[in-house]
């Protein structure tokens, strides 16, 4: 007797009709009908191109609610994510665990001043690791500067096109009223 299993088992649907799962069927079946109810109700006013227009946009996310899965979460949970990182993470601060006398004596031991202690170190080796110091600090700054150019840029780009979408459509619908 042999028995056929799938290589990849991780990737394993079930199909229901069509070769689609009950899930992509779902969100097939919805967005058809509201892509189709939004020409229907705008095709009166704006004609089947604008109409069409004006319904991708509400369509896609609800078609790629079924079909789009990116690391085993599919969209909604992918793109609310993504919008979290966007907007709502905030920057990482460091602070110090260590006393705030033990600091001034670390300082005033580097600047070699201090008393000697269990922790003092040849000035040649406290010069390194000042250095060492000075060059992580910078190369932080300078990547957290990166990250934040990054995210104004993201943020940008992503209200820019929404900007775009809302133009376009008042101008189609503009254009209607007038002609």
């Amino acid at each position: 007797m042999v028995i056929e299993v799938n290589k990849d088992i991780d990737r394993y649907q079930e199909s229901i009709a069509i070769g689609l799962s009950a899930k992509q069927l779902i969100f097939s079946v919805a967005s058809v009908v509201v892509g189709g109810a939004m020409v229907l109700l705008l095709y009166r006013y704006i004609g089947l191109t604008g109409a069409a227009y004006v319904a991708i946009p509400c369509v896609a996310p609800i078609a790629l609610g079924g079909f789009y899965s990116y690391n085993g979460m599919d969209f909604y949970e992918y793109m609310s994510r993504k919008i979290h990182f966007m907007i709502g993470n905030k920057a990482l601060t460091y602070s110090s665990t260590e006393g705030e006398s033990v600091i001034k004596e670390l300082q005033t031991e580097v600047l070699g001043i201090g008393q000697i202690s269990k922790w003092k170190k040849p000035k040649s080796v406290v010069e390194n690791e000042t250095e060492v110091r000075n060059t992580n600090d910078s190369e932080n700054r300078k990547k957290q500067e990166e990250f934040e150019a990054m995210k104004k840029k993201t943020k940008k780009i992503l209200f820019a096109g929404i900007a775009v979408i809302i133009v376009t459509i008042a101008g189609i619908a503009a254009f209607k009223v007038t002609h």
